[in-house]
């Protein structure tokens, strides 16, 4: 799987690289205003990279073909999960991570976000990628294939710093799948950085400021 992307540099030879996943049914242009809202400039060069996911059938939504990294099979998201799919993105998110260290960006400069899906690949992907990470950021998902996370997690990102939001109304991904997931990534050992908002499936600017605080030290 290749995957499509949307890129935006701030400066010529980027010194690090954000790379965000968007969520089901939505497209890589989801989160271009994060280029212009997260100020980043002490970091030097970023280059911005927004991946589209393929277009497929989604299970809970009738079999309607859209933009999503995984089918979602239904509103059991433990039990029932689309593993092949969740591994097949999880490969072409690695081999984006890899395309990213040959351009010249380490991948201990590199962090990669994601929303609701994009947060469960981020997650995913960046604990089995075997080169360090500057950060996982995952907004408003869960954690993915939980019971094999822990023997299929690479060495070089056990101690990479996580930050986790959501919100406190989410009808989507309920607050308690998403505190289950920080607590299990708390478990294995992980840096984990949460926060939760008065609001539900979404984005608010308090939770902007914060990530961006956070992306700050990460890409210090």
């Amino acid at each position: 799987m290749k995957l499509q992307t949307i890129e935006l540099d701030s400066g010529v030879a980027p010194r690090a690289t954000v790379i965000v996943l968007h969520g089901l049914g939505a497209d890589g242009t989801d989160f271009l205003s994060f280029a212009d809202e997260l100020e980043l400039s002490g970091v030097g060069p970023v280059r911005w990279v927004f991946p589209r996911a393929p277009v497929r059938p989604v299970t809970i939504n009738n079999g309607h073909r859209m933009r999503a990294w995984y089918d979602i099979l239904g509103t059991d998201l433990v039990r029932r999960e689309d593993e092949t799919g969740l591994r097949e993105t999880f490969a072409a998110v690695h081999e984006l991570l890899d395309r990213e260290v040959a351009r010249g960006v380490p991948a201990n400069r590199i962090v990669l976000a994601g929303f609701s899906q994009g947060c469960a690949v981020t997650l995913g992907a960046g604990l089995r990628y075997g080169q360090r990470l500057a950060g996982l950021a995952g907004l408003s998902g869960y954690l993915p294939l939980a019971p094999s996370t822990e023997d299929e997690r690479a060495h070089a990102n056990a101690l990479t710093p996580v930050f986790m939001a959501h919100g406190q109304r989410d009808g989507v991904v309920p607050l308690a799948r998403g505190s289950a997931s920080r607590d299990a990534l708390k478990q294995l050992g992980m840096d984990v950085q949460w926060h939760d908002y008065p609001m539900e499936h979404s984005v608010c600017l308090e939770e902007v400021q914060d990530l961006e605080r956070w992306l700050q030290q990460v890409l210090a």
